[in-house]
């Protein structure tokens, strides 16, 4: 197959053109590099199964030759990434997921998108199952990521419905990995970072609050089995595998070796307090789970930040 990958130079992105390229498939990769990092894909510049598009996918999309997939993946997905740029994330959302959209439906193509656990908001259904339509504060300072997703999953089953568009959407939950960035606020990657810095690992709230974590390869495998098997309905991919943040914390510290304190601070506007995926249908319809622990994939990670903050 021929396939866009949107948001191709991020974190995710990048993994998921490695893993198509290993399966055979041609990539036309596009990023405008707002949180994307170009190091990320440096390995496969030259490659003759890839071609590059610097763009915005907030305009016009237009690729030359046929496409036989669309997985849109660009929007800026981090905390410190979408309070910094509010406006962009949500035409990222909307724009350029419609956009995307067209382009699938122009070049009769299958499209996946990338949306997120944070559709589910501060949950009041735990875990969550793609059935839960979410507990979200539009106006808070989250909802400009968890309502550009939430409007991004309206669109693609319009035109679904409308059009009759092949369509797949994930919902994916914390993953973490290589090539994450240092500063991109999200917590495996503070606390990596700081806990090889020798610097106070920060915990928001009490750290009580739970997350799952899943480890890029995992997800990676999960959203390609999305690609080639899944239906028009959504999938969670995720970790069912429950952590509080202070056992998070305390595990980095361990793994690291750090003499470092941890640190508490106050638990930012509309933070979930717990957030676990139900996966039952992703094992049902992709045959599907994850299968890197924890301490395994941290381990991984670690290594990875010792050579990129060192």
């Amino acid at each position: 197959m021929r396939i866009l990958v949107t948001g191709a130079a991020g974190f995710l992105g990048s993994h998921l053109c490695d893993r198509l390229i290993a399966l055979g498939h041609s990539v036309v990769g596009m990023d405008n590099l707002i949180t994307g990092n170009a190091r990320n894909v440096a390995h496969l510049t030259g490659h003759p199964a890839v071609t590059w598009i610097a763009h915005d996918v907030s305009r016009y999309i237009t690729v030359d030759g046929p496409l036989d997939g669309v997985l849109h993946f660009a929007s800026p997905a981090s905390p410190v990434d979408y309070l910094k740029f509010p406006i962009q994330t949500l035409k990222v959302g909307s724009l350029g997921t419609h956009n995307a959209l067209g382009l699938a439906k122009a070049k009769g193509a299958r499209f996946l998108l990338a949306s997120t656990s944070e559709v589910y908001g501060d949950p009041q259904e735990h875990p969550q199952q793609e059935a839960y339509w979410g507990h979200v504060n539009p106006i808070g300072p989250r909802g400009v990521y968890d309502e550009a997703k939430r409007f991004a999953e309206a669109l693609t089953m319009a035109y679904h419905r409308s059009h009759g568009l092949d369509t797949r959407i994930v919902r994916i939950f914390n993953t973490y990995g290589p090539r994450m960035r240092p500063q991109d606020g999200r917590v495996v990657s503070n606390f990596i970072v700081q806990a090889l810095q020798g610097e106070p690992l920060t915990i928001y709230g009490d750290g009580s609050q739970t997350r799952s974590f899943c480890y890029v390869d995992d997800l990676v495998q999960g959203i390609v089995l999305a690609f080639e098997r899944a239906g028009s309905d959504p999938v969670n991919l995720g970790n069912p595998g429950e952590f509080t943040v202070r056992e998070l914390a305390d595990l980095v510290v361990r793994l690291t070796g750090t003499k470092a304190p941890v640190m508490f601070r106050p638990l930012p506007e509309d933070d979930p307090k717990q957030r676990r995926p139900d996966i039952s249908r992703a094992k049902r319809v992709l045959g599907w789970e994850p299968a890197v622990e924890l301490e395994d994939g941290l381990g991984r990670t670690i290594e990875h930040f010792r050579e990129v903050v060192a």
